[in-house]
């Protein structure tokens, strides 16, 4: 009997496929572009779009021109000061996962909720649950890397573990997973603007993870290997260098 905790999800029908496409996708567009020739400018450029991308998720309505000059919402203002840190978290994510999302929720929640509850679950049953998480995060799989961050993402968002700012945090250890076991180690594809462009699917894909058993998860995996393949198309690669 496999140990590996997503052996069932990878071989469910179309999963293999779809996640070997997007990856091959993602891979052609770094490779095509030159990553080793990306500008720090890029990458920051990617982290921008991703946090107002995110943000609209959230609810803000600020445009991405706002955000570029400093001057969008509240909700904006907390994605970004997320992404100016999260690359840094990479390592951490991969050594102590506990620890590194603990560090997206006190960046996402500063200023929102009392320091004392920063990056602390909101109960035992949330803490649990990020417990398990972790246990994810440290296993050995077979699992591609961008169905990792697929469940990561879901598994946030759908438990809410922290007091606010799930969503934001849920979107930022997606893209940071991503980064962490070397898809897109320069972080120049925006998954959170994937979701954005798909929202409806977004919203009610996670609705089905949370609700619809194996069947919800089934159907959530398939939809975030075509968020990601959104997320590549709104990459600045496209439209940069």
């Amino acid at each position: 009997m496999s140990t590996d905790p997503l052996a069932w999800l990878s071989s469910l029908e179309g999963v293999p496929s779809a996640y070997a496409a997007v990856r091959d996708g993602i891979d052609a567009l770094l490779r095509d572009r030159g990553l080793r020739r990306t500008s720090p400018e890029t990458t920051a450029e990617s982290l921008l779009r991703g946090a107002h991308a995110s943000a609209v998720l959230e609810g803000s309505t600020s445009t991405l021109a706002d955000v570029r000059a400093g001057t969008g919402d509240r909700v904006a203002a907390d994605a970004v000061r997320v992404s100016s840190e999260l690359l840094g978290l990479a390592p951490s994510l991969s050594r102590s996962p506990l620890q590194a999302l603990a560090r997206i929720h006190a960046l996402a929640a500063t200023g929102s909720v009392p320091d004392d509850r920063l990056g602390r679950p909101r109960d035992a049953a949330s803490s649990q649950r990020l417990r398990a998480l972790a246990d994810l995060l440290l296993a050995d799989t077979d699992a591609p890397a961008l169905l990792v961050a697929a469940v990561v993402h879901a598994d946030l968002a759908s438990a809410a573990p922290f007091a606010s700012h799930n969503g934001l945090v849920a979107r930022a250890a997606e893209r940071l997973v991503v980064v962490a076991r070397g898809v897109d180690e320069k972080s120049l594809v925006v998954p959170e603007a994937g979701h954005l462009a798909l929202r409806a699917q977004y919203e009610s894909n996670l609705a089905g993870y949370r609700d619809g058993g194996e069947r919800g998860v089934h159907a959530w995996a398939l939809y975030a290997a075509e968020a990601y393949a959104a997320g590549a198309d709104a990459s600045p690669l496209r439209t940069t260098g």
